[in-house]
This record gives C-alpha cells, structure tokens and sequence, in this order.
C-alpha cells in the first residue's frame, strides 16, 4: 500500500486523442493499444477528460449514437477525478472506490503521464481496500 502511483505508470502508453476524434477512432485506438480508456486532450496536452469501454456501451451504444458521427467531447467525462505520481497506492484506490472509478488519470504538471486502473494493483493491495470498506460498512450500519 505504500508503492506511489508512479511506480505503477512508470512504463505506461497514454493513448489520447482530440475532444473532436470520433467515438470509432477511439474504439479502435482502444482495440489496437489494448487499454480499456483514452484520455482526451486538448492542444495543451491537458486531460480535458477520458472515455472508457463503459463510456462507449452506456453513453454511445446503449444511446443508439452513430459512433463515426459522435465525437469524443459529446460522450467523454469531462474534467475526471485525477491523481499524482507521488500518491500512494492506498490513497489512490481509496479515491476510486469513493467515486467509483475504474480509471484514473496521473497528472504531472498538468500534464497526464499515465492511467491506472483497477487491474494495476495487486491483490493484497485490493484485501486492504475491501477490509477498510467492511470496517466502514460496519460503522455506518452500527450508528
């Protein structure tokens, strides 16, 4: 729990593309790279938000939206929840677990340098986020 997120991204791709790409150029960016997510960027290379393979059924297909004629800014997140290399990956999946992200953006100067996802922990890291929301859930059903 104590390895810092940029431990974790230190060798990862960042697949991005512009808000104006269309939801079919992401889709097969996301199936050539192998990610599950793209961070959209505007032309300062900041995240102006992501699309994920959940973006992609619930906001495009689920939608009946044209995937060629919807571009990215129409079905993205705007604005994720981000975090830094020097988080540590206990603070970090605390943080997705509150907001129910599978996906978080790692930002450096405002720039992203990296996603982790819930794959990238390992699974004692994940025991200790399940047992710290038992103790939670217990608390809040005690009061």
């Amino acid at each position: 729990m104590n390895r810092t997120i940029g431990d974790l991204v230190r060798n990862h791709r960042i697949v991005a593309l512009p808000p104006q790409a269309s939801v079919r150029d992401a889709a097969r960016h996301m199936k050539a790279e192998r990610v599950a997510s793209i961070v959209v960027t505007g032309a300062d290379a900041c995240a102006a938000g992501i699309f994920t393979e959940r973006d992609l059924t619930d906001r495009v297909v689920a939608d009946g939206l044209d995937p060629d004629a919807t571009p990215l800014s129409a079905v993205m997140t705007p604005c994720p929840v981000t975090t830094s290399p020097g988080t540590t990956v206990g603070d970090a999946l605390r943080c997705m677990a509150t907001n129910a992200l599978r996906h978080l953006p790692v930002v450096e100067q405002g720039r992203v340098v990296g996603i982790v996802s819930m794959r990238d922990f390992v699974g004692e890291e994940l025991a200790v986020l399940d047992r710290e929301k038992a103790v939670m859930d217990h608390l809040t059903e005690t009061l």
